[in-house]
């Protein structure tokens, strides 16, 4: 497991934007598949985009379609979620997983490692 700290989150108006970014303390994501979930006031939890551990594949829920983009950065130190064209429906808190072995599926429980959550407010 990898500890993850989750940064970025605030409160836009709809239509704005954010960057949420995702670091292990004391070492490199590079070695790790991963994502971005968001869990919203009594919903499930819900997958939002992953990355596979070398970065050949991205993947999005269908509503993040052309909205989303996740990155790792060069130095492969920081995960990135770049969120554009809010709505108020995506209001939610965002967590970011790391899954040691490769991609497996959109699944939280393929993950093993959880930040402790950014919360994301989109006004109307």
């Amino acid at each position: 497991q990898v500890q993850l700290v989750e940064s970025g989150g605030g409160l836009v108006q709809a239509g704005g934007s954010l960057r949420l970014s995702c670091s292990a303390s004391g070492g490199s994501l590079s070695a790790y598949s991963m994502a971005w979930f968001r869990q919203a006031p009594g919903r499930e939890r819900e997958f939002v985009a992953g990355l596979t551990r070398g970065n050949e594949f991205t993947y999005y829920e269908d509503s993040m379609k052309g909205r989303f983009t996740i990155s790792r950065d060069n130095a492969k130190i920081t995960l990135y979620l770049q969120m554009n064209s809010l709505r108020p429906e995506d209001t939610a808190v965002y967590y970011c997983a790391a899954r040691q072995f490769p991609w497996a599926t959109m699944r939280s429980d393929d993950f093993d490692s959880w930040g402790q959550g950014t919360q994301v407010s989109v006004s109307s």
